[in-house]
């Protein structure tokens, strides 16, 4: 048992509720934490792996701190204090200078301010900012279809990133996902990163309002280590150091770097662009420079007769996305966008109507509405609800008004799993109804699914979920289990805990004796039982088995003449 765990249990009992629950939080202790009391916390805490779990987490300033201290500077840093790396006077435990052994900190550039971006680099700078917001956005369009799976490593699937390059995502596209995630446009759960209840509202922003989203997400999600007193971001030339002794930190400050270049918050060349700036100082985003440098956006687009519609410049966001859900962009570095029967089926399926599909285009065209399109359109309308599905009490049910395709459906083989059975002209499963019913439309049946009264029901394969926020883990139990094993004397828990490690070691014991006249006594004994308040041990002197009152030991340490055998 470490002497050195004492006086950490007496702090540990002596700090509050709040206090206790930020070291464990800090020092990563799971809340089932098998302690029994203070002196098994104070134990766990200085073990080896426990202090290098701290050590690795600690940003370079509190490194340098460290050992400093550990050196002989006696000065006491309140956030090492609170981590229990450091005494309230200002030394270093025993346990905790063993491992700072042989730790050095690398030589860290110096925090000088960024040179400004010139203004021939800054264009490039822009064009990159508003390509990831765009490409953001590609992301989350992709992703509302169908969530994105991921690898036990974190990183997309082989397959994921084939979708998204089809959408224009050829390049960065895990990073990509990070700066979504930390705005709260994705969230991952068992390995699914779907949209969030907030993407919609974020597609249908402006450009700058999109981009300072993002860049303000990017900031409050960096590690503390970089960041400064005033809520803004260290230089980028000592971001690779922040963490010295985290061998993991340099992949991660990689990342934070592609992510700051590809936000246009950096430039190539490691200078800031005029845009960064309130940002790394902490104030709110500014993007009146940022946006005089992207293209203008459009509101109108021509509508042609092949079904297509070209925009002459970038679309307004909202308007883009509302059209990408009734029309197929032909590639994504164009502003051509293709209608087929399918497209508008699908915009039909997430709730717009023959009426509100018409009323967009005709408002968004330059040329007016060309037949063939609104002929498009009002045929998959007419199509679109020949196929009924709903819930009744006898099942999910399927009607059309043609009864030959009620009868393909019944003999599609395709829809054999389902169970459908046919009864008085319509087919009854037992699936719910959302699964039959996508299973028509991946079948491509004009299927509509509609409520008890008869209304159609708009619906999204994979609807959004709330933004993930980490709850933190809560140590109330733990700390009530602690402080109801804690003792009123400290002093006699310390010496039963070092007496029961003793006799489980078959330790070599100097035992402090009170005697009855006031005197001490010093026994060398070899601990074989504790119980009943008594010590039983073998007396190397005298060659006698005793049994001693544990109210009368003063103090024990262990014997420097080693156990014979």
């Amino acid at each position: 048992m470490s002497t050195h765990a004492r006086p950490l249990a007496v702090r540990l009992a002596a700090a509050s509720a709040d206090e206790l629950s930020a070291l464990f939080l800090a020092r990563g202790i799971k809340p089932d934490a098998p302690w029994q009391d203070f002196f098994d916390a104070a134990e766990a805490l200085y073990e080896p792996a426990s202090i290098e779990r701290a050590l690795i987490a600690l940003p370079l300033s509190d490194a340098a701190a460290l050992l400093r201290a550990a050196g002989g500077d006696a000065a006491p840093v309140p956030h090492l204090t609170a981590l229990a790396l450091q005494d309230p006077t200002g030394a270093v435990p025993v346990p905790v200078t063993e491992q700072l052994d042989g730790r050095t900190l690398p030589d860290a550039a110096d925090e000088q301010p960024q040179a400004p971006t010139s203004a021939g680099d800054s264009a490039p700078v822009a064009e990159r900012a508003f390509t990831t917001a765009s490409r953001v956005a590609d992301m989350l369009l992709v992703a509302r279809e169908t969530p994105l799976a991921l690898l036990a490593t974190g990183s997309l699937a082989a397959g994921e990133k084939k979708r998204l390059a089809e959408a224009g995502i050829e390049h960065d596209a895990d990073d990509l996902r990070t700066i979504a995630e930390d705005a709260g446009l994705l969230s991952t759960h068992d390995r699914r990163v779907q949209v969030t209840t907030g993407s919609d509202a974020w597609l249908g922003l402006p450009f700058a309002a999109r981009w300072a989203r993002l860049a303000t997400a990017f900031r409050e999600a960096l590690p503390a280590g970089i960041r400064d007193d005033g809520g803004g971001w260290l230089s980028p030339a000592i971001w690779p150091h922040a963490y010295p002794w985290d061998p993991s930190w340099p992949d991660r400050a990689a990342g934070l770097h592609r992510r700051a270049r590809l936000l246009g918050l950096i430039a190539a060349d490691g200078s800031e662009p005029a845009w960064a700036a309130a940002l790394r100082k902490g104030a709110e985003a500014d993007a009146t420079a940022l946006g005089s440098l992207v293209p203008a956006e459009v509101d109108k687009v021509f509508l042609q007769n092949d079904l297509t519609a070209i925009a002459p410049g970038p679309l307004q966001p909202g308007l883009e996305v509302r059209l990408r859900g009734m029309a197929e962009r032909d590639s994504a570095q164009s502003s051509s966008y293709r209608f087929t029967a399918e497209s508008v089926n699908r915009a039909l399926i997430e709730g717009e109507t023959e009426a509100s599909v018409l009323e967009f285009l005709a408002d968004l065209s330059l040329t007016g509405l060309p037949q063939p399109l609104s002929y498009l359109v009002t045929q998959t309308a007419q199509r679109h609800g020949l196929v009924r599905v709903w819930a009744s009490d006898r099942g999910t049910v399927v009607t059309s008004s043609d009864p030959h395709l009620v009868e393909a459906i019944g003999i599609d083989r395709g829809l054999r799993p389902l169970g459908l059975t046919a009864e008085d002209g319509m087919l009854v499963s037992r699936v719910s109804a959302e699964t039959v019913y996508w299973a028509m439309v991946d079948a491509r049946y004009p299927a509509t699914l509609v409520d008890a009264e008869g209304s159609a029901i708009s619906m999204r394969r994979t609807p959004p979920v709330e933004s993930a926020v980490a709850a933190l883990p809560s140590y109330d139990d733990l700390i009530a289990r602690l402080r109801e094993r804690q003792g009123p004397d400290a002093d006699a828990a310390w010496l039963d805990r070092e007496l029961e490690a003793a006799v489980r070691a078959k330790a070599l014991l100097i035992v402090e004796v009170g005697m009855p006249d006031g005197s001490t006594r010093e026994l060398l004994l070899e601990a074989t039982g504790l119980g009943g308040g008594r010590l039983r041990g073998l007396d190397r002197g005298a060659d006698v088995e005793r049994t001693l009152p544990v109210r009368s030991i003063r103090a024990v340490r262990l014997a420097d003449v080693p156990t014979p055998g």
